[in-house]
């Protein structure tokens, strides 16, 4: 297994961010303008917006790695995938304690995070906290990742 390193998996997230930033802006704006219509009154809007956008967020990441592609739409750009500490695929749980561990390698100030670039198997905290390793994808592991187009002749 050959782990991915920090500026691969850097690029990738901000990808994602991108992405996300989007689908949880328009979430959050629907989200906002049926709780105003509902109620009658914008105070609460924001919030319903930004649990909107929230759940995005973590529907995108828990359900993008926890599929058979392993990845979101970032990591499959940058060729690389998540997987459990064994290398196999994780469940919709782990992504999930995955994704929330995030919030921990935030909270000390990005520790979490840069110790992707220090440590033996490129993990994050997010990923010791739920027993995560994100790995360059190689050719040839797994012939359902790639497609072979060949000519009828």
């Amino acid at each position: 297994m050959s782990y991915a390193g920090f500026w691969k998996r850097f690029a990738a997230a901000f990808i994602d961010l991108l992405i996300t930033a989007v689908l949880g802006g328009i979430a959050g704006g629907i989200s906002g303008v049926l709780y105003t219509l509902s109620t009658g009154t914008a105070v609460g809007a924001e919030f319903a917006g930004q649990i909107a956008g929230t759940l995005v967020g973590w529907i995108y990441f828990s359900s993008f790695e926890s599929s058979a592609k392993q990845a979101t739409l970032g990591k499959m750009a940058l060729g690389i995938k998540v997987t459990n500490i064994d290398g196999t695929r994780i469940g919709f749980g782990t992504a999930t304690l995955r994704h929330f561990g995030k919030i921990v390698s935030f909270l000390t100030l990005f520790i979490g995070y840069i110790m992707v670039a220090f440590t033996e198997k490129k993990q994050g905290l997010h990923d010791k906290m739920a027993g995560c390793l994100v790995v360059n994808k190689s050719e040839g592991n797994n012939p359902s990742e790639y497609t072979t187009l060949r000519s009828p002749h």
